[in-house]
This record gives C-alpha cells, structure tokens and sequence, in this order.
C-alpha cells in the first residue's frame, strides 16, 4: 500500500518552509521504524489547505493509495479511545471545525496532534535539552503526562517561555526550526506520553 500523509503546516504559498516541514515529518517517522516503507509526506500549509488537499487526495487517488490527514486538534479531545478505528477524530473535526468526513474514508485517515505540534515537542525533555542547551529553564515546561488534555495555547506559552533565556537564534519559535525540532524526537518517548501520537503510529503500521 502506497500511503501518503497530507500536514497542517508549513506554511501557505511557502516552498522552502514546505520543504522543511515534510523534512521534519519525514525524520520522525523514519525514526519510528518505517525506513524502507516510507508514507510520502505533503506539507499542505494551514489547516484548511490541509483538509481541502485531503479531500481532492481521496477522490482522486487509487486503489493501491491510502491518504491520511494530520493537523493539529486545536483543542483537547473528549474521548480516551485511541484505537486507530476509533471515530473519535473525525467527530471531534466535525464539532470543532465542522469538516463532513468524506464519503469512504475511514476513521484512521483523520490523525491529530493532541492538541498541536508543539505537544510532540514538549514530550520529549532529552532532545530540547539537546536542541536548546544549558538555558533551557525545564522547571517551566508542563509535566510530560497528561499533555494532551492542555490547551494549545498552555503548551505553546509554556515553551516560548522556557527557552527564553536560550539565546535569540534558540529561543522556540514555528516554523524552520519547529520543523528542525521535529526531526530530532524520539518516537519512542512520544509513544510512551502521547496516545494519540501512539494511534498514529499504529495506524501506518496497519497501512505499511
């Protein structure tokens, strides 16, 4: 099966920031055990764009293709089932951004980062501590339990605060070297803290 992911972000009507994105996703799921059975990776820009390609991606493509969407969940999610069958995702898009499932699709072609991108990030402290060096004030990340019941609003404060002090080409901010960030997790650690990038894993492994 020929699987192709369709990401929030990136940038719209940016080619170099695209690039970085799908680089990024790219290492991360590389590092997850998939090298010689990679997805292709589609930086689609805003949440939007990313649905609406989604969208065009399943009409268009063809038996041997199976298109996923991962965009941010934007809000916590009410549901603890994270089975890769699970309805929960598309429900909570339905609610939040009022996105019809398309007619097909199943329920593991609607993949969240619970509650952003910056919640992967914030789980793993070994490769920030890595990545941002001495200054990095960890007293001031969030506990890396339970991180997908905060707000991503919580979660991006908390990380644009405890990098402050790292320098003005350190300090976190998105784009390039959120991309760059991305890369050097641990999929491993993810899994261990993350349910619902456990469930995204999960689901490639059932489409790889």
């Amino acid at each position: 099966m020929n699987v192709k992911i369709y990401i929030e972000g990136g940038g719209d009507n940016n080619k170099l920031l695209q690039i970085q994105c799908r680089t990024g996703f790219r290492q991360l799921i590389e590092k997850a055990g998939f090298i010689g059975r990679m997805p292709a990776t589609v930086a689609c820009g805003g949440r939007e764009s990313a649905f609406n390609d989604f969208k065009t991606a399943v009409v268009n493509s063809k038996e041997d293709e199976y298109v996923i969407l991962l965009v941010d969940s934007e809000e916590p999610i009410s549901s603890s089932d994270v089975m890769p069958d699970s309805n929960y995702a598309w429900d909570h898009l339905l609610t939040r951004d009022k996105w019809e499932r398309p007619h097909g699709v199943s329920a593991d072609q609607a993949q969240l980062m619970v509650t952003c991108m910056e919640t992967w990030i914030m789980a793993d402290r070994k490769a920030m501590s890595d990545i941002f060096g001495a200054q990095l004030q960890m007293s001031a990340l969030l506990p890396e339990n339970n991180l997908e019941i905060r707000p991503r609003h919580e979660v991006q404060d908390k990380l644009a605060h405890a990098t402050r002090d790292c320098g003005k080409d350190r300090t976190y901010t998105k784009g390039k070297r959120s991309f760059m960030i991305i890369g050097k997790l641990n999929p491993e650690t993810l899994k261990a803290h993350l349910p619902y990038f456990r469930r995204f894993i999960e689901t490639l492994e059932q489409h790889l």
